[in-house]
């Protein structure tokens, strides 16, 4: 296990992961980009015991990756936003895709992220096979991929 301070290290690949290198965090980021906003659909979507849910929602939102933001004020209720910082992350969740699919997908990609303009997929390079835009995460939109619908034709049989 890595330790908590460096004094003795300069290393950013160690520091991001010690931000954002949990399981559950990174999941909480994707969904984030995928336009999960609030506390409980975080907690279904992902099946995360509620207080592990906000321990990492508390620590995203302190080191500025989200932002909460109030929705209702009787009771009080926030969601949770992606901030630029947050938005930064997008490459890395699209290239933890990406080599999913590549190396783990039996059955194809789960999800694509195709283009809203043109529709050709997102590649490795984050530019539209289609046309070759680059594209951002406020380029793309998500669909279910070949992976997804063989899944769910398992589950159903």
């Amino acid at each position: 296990m890595l330790p908590r301070g460096y004094e003795t290290q300069n290393c950013s690949v160690a520091r991001t992961l010690e931000l954002i290198g949990d399981r559950w965090t990174i999941l909480i980021v994707r969904d984030a980009f995928l336009g999960v906003r609030r506390f409980d659909d975080f907690q279904r979507g992902l099946g995360i015991a509620r207080n592990v849910l906000a321990s990492r929602l508390q620590r995203l939102t302190d080191d500025g990756i989200l932002e909460r933001r109030r929705y209702q004020e009787h009771p009080v209720r926030s969601e949770y936003r992606l901030t630029a910082k947050g938005t930064d992350l997008w490459p890395v969740v699209v290239t933890l895709l990406k080599w999913g699919d590549k190396h783990l997908a039996q059955d194809g990609p789960p999800l694509l992220l195709v283009h809203r303009e043109c529709g050709g997929e997102l590649t490795d390079h984050l530019a539209c096979e289609h046309c070759g835009a680059s594209l951002t995460v406020a380029d793309v939109v998500p669909r279910p991929g070949p992976g997804a619908v063989r899944r769910a034709e398992a589950v159903v049989a």
